[in-house]
């Protein structure tokens, strides 16, 4: 089955290019980034703060049956553009990948559809490059589906 979440990493730079159409209106897109419960849903973790505006910050956190934590990531929102764009930084805890930048942007394609361009822009070349050898690629494009599945059932 074809990926709907496309992956560009062009030879020699520290960044990946990131998009996605989806059957949602933009509006519900973009609410789909920023409020708590919709965000826990569809990437399956736990949202501790999410200020979903310039200069506000977030985290999330996944634990294990006895409580450990698995999954640990923040960042810092510089920019919230309703319905339009979000810049941000995102760390994932206790691993090599270090910040990166993530720029993500929100596109009307009809009244119920809309496109996310995302570019991530990591801290080299080799961190991007070893980002890839993960399964990233299957990761990104089952936490859209959920995306697309979860917030189709919103209502807005």
């Amino acid at each position: 089955m074809e990926q709907k979440t496309k992956i560009q990493a062009e030879e020699g730079k520290q960044e990946l290019v990131i998009t996605r159409e989806f059957d949602l209106p933009l509006e519900l897109l973009f609410k789909a980034h920023v409020e708590p419960n919709l965000v826990e849903q569809w990437m399956g973790t736990r949202v501790l703060k999410l200020e979903a505006k310039n200069h506000g910050s977030y985290q999330f956190k996944t634990t294990d049956a006895q409580g450990n934590a698995v999954f640990q990531a923040n960042g810092v929102i510089h920019e919230c553009s309703p319905n339009r764009k979000i810049i941000r930084t995102f760390e994932m805890e206790n691993t090599p990948f270090g910040v990166q930048l993530e720029v993500l942007e929100f596109e009307k394609i009809t009244a119920g559809s809309s496109k996310l361009n995302m570019r991530i822009i990591y801290e080299s070349v080799a961190k991007r490059d070893q980002m890839l050898k993960l399964p990233f690629a299957q990761g990104i494009n089952m936490a859209h589906n959920r995306l697309q599945e979860i917030a189709g059932k919103v209502t807005q």
